[in-house]
């Protein structure tokens, strides 16, 4: 069983920043030797998203990940590519300054950053957002989208 140490009673020997500027790493020494790493995050608070049929769930970065990628499907070069629009997304959400945002609010914040990305993603995921159901809906979106300086 590990040994548990008291922050309170350590010290820092070094910090660290992480790449991404979002962690902090800490070695740690307490008082009789024992040396640790402990990590610090930034914790947001807790934003609802009202959903289109009106019931809340908290946000969660993980299932906009998935939705994000199953619905754009393999059209970035890497997934480092998808995952720096999604922190573009959470850092918009957060930004908004609200206790609550509508999952459709969302879902335009993801169509910016797509349509600024990669255009075939953009027009995959207007179809699952809006829910196309004809061929006028995706050539509905491309006109917009050519409109669109």
């Amino acid at each position: 069983m590990p040994t548990r140490y008291k922050i309170g009673n350590s010290r820092v020997l070094e910090s660290r920043e992480s790449a991404d500027g979002v962690t902090i790493r800490r070695r740690r020494e307490t008082p009789d030797g024992h040396r640790f790493t402990t990590y610090e995050r930034i914790e947001y608070p807790t934003i609802a998203v009202i959903k289109r049929d009106g019931s809340r769930e908290l946000f969660d970065r993980a299932k906009l990940t998935i939705s994000t990628r199953r619905s754009v499907g393999k059209f970035f070069a890497s997934e480092l590519e998808l995952e720096k629009i999604i922190d573009t997304v959470e850092d918009r959400v957060y930004d908004l300054g609200e206790n609550e945002v509508e999952s459709r609010v969302i879902g335009g914040l993801v169509l910016d950053e797509l349509a600024a990305h990669n255009e075939v993603a953009y027009v995959r995921f207007a179809s699952v957002f809006y829910k196309f159901k004809t061929l006028d809906d995706f050539v509905k979106i491309l006109e917009q989208r050519r409109r669109e300086p």
